[in-house]
């Protein structure tokens, strides 16, 4: 699929030495998990069939270089740009996704807003979780794997921008950052309390 663009259930059983039955059902189980979607298709005489092709959740199984881009940009922007200046765009840059993150958790109680952006940055690749503050009150927001971890453990000054966002996100709360992976901590952590 990812090379044809859209195949019926039939040539992808033949190109894989299959029976059309036992594709069929693999398809229907892509197809519950998002990865691939059908449209009706008429060849020939009789019923239509399917057309089967990849959904933008199942591209994304697919390797992709972002990280490695990442990495070579901030590379050459450190090497060839001012320091202040380069911690001025990533200041920017948490700003600007604090905003998109304002506009999708919308309003609500602290912990409804923190229970949508968990969902979020999950989404993102972050395996997070959020808890009461055992120490008092407020709450613990605990990111177990950061997605952007290899360009964190090269560029440190990412996990200050994190921190940026979260207090961003959240402009009625103090927030601190009470757990850092980079620092041998299991997880990255931020306490936010209510102002």
């Amino acid at each position: 699929m990812l090379r044809e663009g859209e195949l019926t259930a039939a040539q992808l059983a033949e190109a894989l030495s299959l029976s059309v039955q036992v594709m069929r059902r693999h398809l229907r189980s892509l197809e519950e998990e998002g990865l691939v979607e059908a449209s009706p298709a008429t060849e020939g005489p009789g019923r239509p069939s399917n057309r089967w092709r990849l959904t933008a959740a199942g591209r994304r199984h697919f390797p992709n270089g972002s990280e490695h881009f990442a990495l070579g940009l901030l590379s050459s922007m450190a090497s060839n740009l001012p320091s202040e200046l380069v911690e001025q765009l990533l200041q920017r840059q948490a700003a600007d996704k604090a905003g998109d993150y304002r506009r999708l958790i919308g309003e609500g109680t602290l912990q409804e807003r923190l229970e949508r952006l968990v969902e979020l940055r999950r989404r993102e690749g972050y395996v997070a979780d959020y808890r009461p503050n055992p120490d008092g009150d407020g709450w613990v927001i605990s990111e177990f794997h950061c997605s952007v971890m290899k360009i964190a453990e090269q560029f440190p000054c990412v996990c200050d921008q994190e921190l940026q966002l979260i207090r961003h996100t959240f402009p009625d709360c103090r927030v601190d950052r009470v757990h850092w992976l980079l620092d041998g901590s299991h997880a990255c952590g931020f306490l936010l309390q209510p102002c």
